[in-house]
């Protein structure tokens, strides 16, 4: 293999691993590679040797100092990931000797709370298509997209890719498929099953009306019958974010969000809502803790005796 050739080999072999083996998501595939192709138009640049083998750790941190300058703590923890994950690879695959990663050290990165709306903000947002849309279909059709994101918790893309097949309405749940294309089953509340049942009578309306056309498959079609996308979602939720509250950040992750941190609220065990949110990590599920942490001091600041005044009640008024 000439020199020249080697570690633009060596990425793409690293991406189909990603792309084949670890079925990673597009947006991983995307943010991987490009990561990765920075890095060799890095070494290009400097003359460095365009293979992994022969870049050092002090090649890789040059790389990463190079990057930093214009890029936040979070995006470049993600870079440092990606280099990580691509000499792991390499090395398990006996195409290094030494794995150059094991030395990089990612910033810290600090975590923010979940953005989530209130209860009654959150019903407010999934009912507001119920006060009119362009047509009764379409009302009822955002309507039960906007239970899935809220009362079972899923991602936008998840809701998206729905398909007709994966929804069963005499068990109550539906099958998504989530990050690393990993399957898991979402229980559906009675709002939920609802409004899905009412879309779905109406499905049918959806389609060109010219043509007849419609996807066959997708559940969230639309107006002319073609799939639902993922950006179209994003934006239906924050136009009746902006009609319910009057004001439009609201975005589907912050409904995935509310649906955790309110059944964290009423006693929900952290494990089942792990599962229910499909995270990896035990840890990421934990920053809800920390939300109504939040919410609980507010609550105590609003209304307890104590915390609106330094001083105690007079004990002789008391006393009376």
């Amino acid at each position: 293999m000439p020199q020249s050739d080697a570690l633009a080999d060596q990425i793409e072999l690293f991406e189909a691993y990603l792309r084949d083996e670890r079925r990673a998501s597009p947006n991983t595939l995307r943010a991987y590679g490009r990561d990765l192709h920075e890095l060799y138009t890095h070494a290009q640049a400097n003359e460095l040797p365009l293979d992994a083998a022969q870049l050092d750790v002090t090649a890789l941190r040059s790389f990463l100092a190079e990057i930093s300058r214009h890029c936040t703590a979070a995006t470049l923890a993600r870079k440092v990931a990606a280099v990580r994950a691509f000499y792991r690879f390499l090395k398990r695959r006996s195409l290094i000797d030494r794995d150059s990663g094991t030395l990089l050290r990612a910033p810290k990165v600090p975590r923010n709370l979940p953005t989530f709306l209130g209860v009654d903000d959150a019903a407010a947002v999934v009912t507001e298509p119920s006060k009119g849309a362009a047509t009764e279909a379409l009302a009822l059709r955002d309507r039960a997209l906007l239970e899935l994101l809220y009362g079972a918790g899923a991602r936008v893309a998840e809701v998206a890719s729905l398909s007709l097949e994966r929804l069963d309405v005499e068990q109550r749940t539906v099958r998504v498929h989530g990050k690393g294309d990993k399957e898991r089953m979402l229980p559906l509340g009675a709002p939920a099953l609802q409004a899905v049942a009412d879309y779905l009578a109406v499905r049918p309306e959806l389609r060109n009306q010219r043509t007849g056309k419609q996807d066959p498959r997708a559940l969230f079609l639309g107006r002319y019958g073609t799939k639902l996308g993922v950006r179209q979602i994003r934006a239906l939720v924050k136009r009746y974010g902006m009609r319910a509250l009057g004001h439009a950040d609201v975005h589907p992750h912050a409904l995935r969000h509310s649906c955790a941190t309110h059944l964290l609220d009423a006693g929900a065990d952290l494990r089942g809502i792990q599962e229910l949110l499909g995270h990896a990590s035990i840890s990421t599920t934990q920053r809800y803790t920390h939300v109504s942490v939040d919410r609980l001091l507010e609550v105590y600041a609003r209304a307890h005796p104590l915390a609106r005044s330094r001083t105690l009640p007079d004990a002789k008024k008391s006393d009376s």
